[in-house]
């Protein structure tokens, strides 16, 4: 069902890599070899591959190297790390090109199951998505969308909306309801919330004499301290600033 792909430069612990654990009943039905960098691209160029488990340390072209360049072009790829202690801050620094994680040497069994586990969770979970989007795409008509924005519209300034609400009321699951709104709006429903209610607050602001706490109570927020943060963090100055026209 999956392909894994191995890529160690020391001919011992590739080939104890590849026996170390059942890959079978993880679902791993290919399990492919590279002994460096350079081979491994070429093996993903003519392979489908679904996890890369690399070493970070190699000569000519390191692991880094090699994730920089699978995730440029073949972003759907897993990667994990197997690294040393010696190079461990370079295994945390790599996580931030999209490695789903590391192992430190020496592997065990239980390491190498754990992470690869994980690992195929978080691709099943893409699969799911992934058709769950096909299915937004071909069964979701307009006037579904147009009743989910008009929900929205008459109630993102109570301060208990939520996705399950908003799911409730549309008849659908909140999953479903999650994945329709980021396909729709781009962004999660909280985060769309959110933009809605500090645009409607800078009009209040702007346009009456309420209080910053009644402007927030009024946008859905009981909590003015938050509402403040909130409303800093995406306009780039507080609510204060904003309503005496004051620049930061």
């Amino acid at each position: 069902m999956y392909t894994i792909l191995i890529v160690e430069d020391e001919s011992f612990i590739r080939k104890g890599l590849t026996q170390l654990v059942d890959y079978q009943s993880l679902g791993i039905t290919t399990i492919l070899e590279a002994s460096s960098g350079e081979k491994a691209l070429n093996i993903l160029e003519e392979n489908h591959v679904d996890i890369l488990l690399t070493d970070i340390n190699m000569p000519n072209m390191d692991g880094i190297t090699l994730a920089t360049k699978t995730k440029e072009y073949y972003p759907e790829i897993h990667i994990v790390f197997l690294t040393g202690y010696d190079y461990f801050d370079y295994a945390l620094a790599a996580l931030k090109l999209g490695a789903d994680d590391y192992i430190l040497k020496p592997v065990s069994k239980k390491d190498v199951e754990t992470i690869l586990k994980k690992v195929i969770l978080n691709i099943q979970k893409e699969q799911k998505d992934k058709i769950l989007l096909e299915v937004v795409d071909t069964q979701i008509n307009d006037s579904k969308q147009n009743q989910m924005q008009q929900i929205i519209n008459e109630h993102f300034t109570e301060p208990d909306f939520s996705l399950v609400k908003l799911a409730n009321w549309l008849g659908f699951a909140s999953t479903y309801t999650s994945t329709l709104i980021k396909k729709q709006f781009g962004m999660s429903f909280q985060d769309y919330v959110t933009e809605k209610r500090i645009a409607y607050a800078k009009i209040l602001l702007l346009s009456s004499e309420l209080k910053i706490y009644e402007v927030a109570q009024k946008v859905g927020y009981d909590d003015v301290n938050y509402f403040s943060i909130r409303f800093k963090q995406i306009v780039g100055m507080s609510p204060k600033k904003f309503q005496k026209g004051d620049s930061e």
